[in-house]
Protein backbone atom coordinates (compact mmCIF):
# COMPACT_ATOMS: atom_id res chain seq x y z
CA UNK A 1 0.00 0.00 0.00
CA UNK A 2 1.40 3.47 -1.06
CA UNK A 3 0.92 6.63 0.81
CA UNK A 4 1.76 10.36 0.56
CA UNK A 5 2.59 12.32 3.40
CA UNK A 6 0.67 15.14 3.89
CA UNK A 7 0.10 17.93 6.17
CA UNK A 8 -2.60 16.07 8.25
CA UNK A 9 -0.28 12.96 8.64
CA UNK A 10 2.55 14.80 10.34
CA UNK A 11 3.51 14.76 14.21
CA UNK A 12 2.96 18.53 14.26
CA UNK A 13 -0.62 17.86 13.08
CA UNK A 14 -1.55 14.57 15.56
CA UNK A 15 0.24 16.03 18.02
CA UNK A 16 2.86 13.27 18.55
CA UNK A 17 5.68 15.69 18.43
CA UNK A 18 6.53 19.03 16.96
CA UNK A 19 8.13 18.37 13.58
CA UNK A 20 6.57 18.67 9.96
CA UNK A 21 6.94 14.80 9.44
CA UNK A 22 5.32 11.91 9.55
CA UNK A 23 3.71 11.12 12.91
CA UNK A 24 4.20 7.55 13.86
CA UNK A 25 0.14 7.14 14.56
CA UNK A 26 -0.20 7.07 10.76
CA UNK A 27 2.40 5.01 10.29
CA UNK A 28 0.96 2.55 12.54
CA UNK A 29 -2.77 2.98 11.10
CA UNK A 30 -1.20 2.42 7.68
CA UNK A 31 0.65 -0.89 8.94
CA UNK A 32 -2.42 -2.20 10.55
CA UNK A 33 -4.39 -1.64 7.58
CA UNK A 34 -2.08 -3.46 5.32
CA UNK A 35 -2.28 -5.83 8.17
CA UNK A 36 -6.58 -5.81 7.21
CA UNK A 37 -6.03 -6.56 3.80
CA UNK A 38 -2.82 -9.40 4.68
CA UNK A 39 -5.34 -11.08 6.65
CA UNK A 40 -8.57 -11.44 3.99
CA UNK A 41 -7.30 -14.85 3.49
CA UNK A 42 -7.85 -16.35 6.94
CA UNK A 43 -11.14 -15.55 7.17
CA UNK A 44 -14.42 -16.67 6.46
CA UNK A 45 -17.92 -14.93 5.65
CA UNK A 46 -18.78 -13.73 9.22
CA UNK A 47 -15.52 -13.39 10.41
CA UNK A 48 -12.63 -10.80 10.71
CA UNK A 49 -9.83 -9.51 12.45
CA UNK A 50 -8.89 -7.52 15.08
CA UNK A 51 -5.70 -5.64 16.08
CA UNK A 52 -4.46 -6.75 19.42
CA UNK A 53 -1.18 -6.03 19.79
CA UNK A 54 1.84 -3.46 17.74
CA UNK A 55 5.40 -3.40 18.09
CA UNK A 56 7.52 -1.41 15.57
CA UNK A 57 10.73 0.63 15.61
CA UNK A 58 10.10 4.02 13.31
CA UNK A 59 13.74 4.14 12.13
CA UNK A 60 13.86 6.81 9.87
CA UNK A 61 11.85 10.73 9.43
CA UNK A 62 9.80 11.33 5.66
CA UNK A 63 8.68 14.69 4.76
CA UNK A 64 5.77 16.05 3.29
CA UNK A 65 4.94 15.15 0.04
CA UNK A 66 7.27 11.97 0.07
CA UNK A 67 5.58 8.56 -0.53
CA UNK A 68 5.90 5.32 1.90
CA UNK A 69 5.27 1.70 0.80
CA UNK A 70 3.74 -0.33 3.65
CA UNK A 71 4.40 -3.94 3.27
CA UNK A 72 1.94 -6.88 5.41
CA UNK A 73 3.74 -9.98 5.47
CA UNK A 74 1.69 -12.53 6.61
CA UNK A 75 1.96 -16.05 8.57
CA UNK A 76 2.41 -19.09 6.51
CA UNK A 77 -0.81 -20.24 8.64
CA UNK A 78 -2.91 -19.25 11.68
CA UNK A 79 -2.02 -19.87 15.41
CA UNK A 80 -5.29 -20.82 16.34
CA UNK A 81 -7.16 -17.59 16.26
CA UNK A 82 -4.05 -15.63 16.50
CA UNK A 83 -1.81 -14.29 13.47
CA UNK A 84 0.88 -12.23 13.45
CA UNK A 85 2.35 -10.27 10.50
CA UNK A 86 5.79 -8.90 9.78
CA UNK A 87 5.46 -5.35 8.74
CA UNK A 88 7.67 -2.27 6.98
CA UNK A 89 7.55 0.66 5.27
CA UNK A 90 9.99 1.78 3.12
CA UNK A 91 10.45 5.76 1.60
CA UNK A 92 10.64 6.96 -2.35
CA UNK A 93 14.32 7.08 -1.75
CA UNK A 94 14.13 3.04 -0.86
CA UNK A 95 15.00 3.61 2.68
CA UNK A 96 13.95 1.83 5.61
CA UNK A 97 11.48 3.91 7.40
CA UNK A 98 10.17 1.65 9.86
CA UNK A 99 9.70 -2.41 10.60
CA UNK A 100 7.90 -4.30 13.32
CA UNK A 101 5.09 -6.95 13.95
CA UNK A 102 1.07 -6.65 14.02
CA UNK A 103 -0.89 -8.98 15.72
CA UNK A 104 -4.21 -9.57 14.88
CA UNK A 105 -6.95 -12.56 16.27
CA UNK A 106 -10.02 -13.98 14.24
CA UNK A 107 -13.01 -13.36 15.83
CA UNK A 108 -17.25 -13.55 14.81
CA UNK A 109 -17.82 -10.16 13.66
CA UNK A 110 -21.55 -10.30 15.18
CA UNK A 111 -20.48 -12.02 18.82
CA UNK A 112 -17.44 -9.20 19.32
CA UNK A 113 -19.27 -6.23 18.29
CA UNK A 114 -22.12 -7.24 20.71
CA UNK A 115 -20.08 -7.74 23.14
CA UNK A 116 -18.10 -4.38 22.55
CA UNK A 117 -21.72 -2.96 23.03
CA UNK A 118 -22.67 -4.86 26.44
CA UNK A 119 -19.15 -3.52 27.83
CA UNK A 120 -20.22 0.07 26.62
CA UNK A 121 -17.04 2.28 27.19
CA UNK A 122 -15.26 0.15 29.63
CA UNK A 123 -14.71 3.34 31.01
CA UNK A 124 -16.30 3.75 35.37
CA UNK A 125 -17.61 6.81 36.37
CA UNK A 126 -15.47 9.09 37.48
CA UNK A 127 -12.08 6.88 36.49
CA UNK A 128 -11.61 8.67 32.93
CA UNK A 129 -8.26 10.45 33.85
CA UNK A 130 -7.17 12.26 31.37
CA UNK A 131 -9.56 11.34 28.35
CA UNK A 132 -11.67 13.17 26.71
Amino acid sequence: MRHEVSDAHTAMAVGSGDLPVLATPWLIAWMEAATVRAAAPFTTPGRTTVGTGVRIKHLRATRVGAWVDVLAEPPTEAEGRRLTFLVRAVDSAGELVATGEIDRAIVDRQRFLARASAQGSGINQGERGGLP
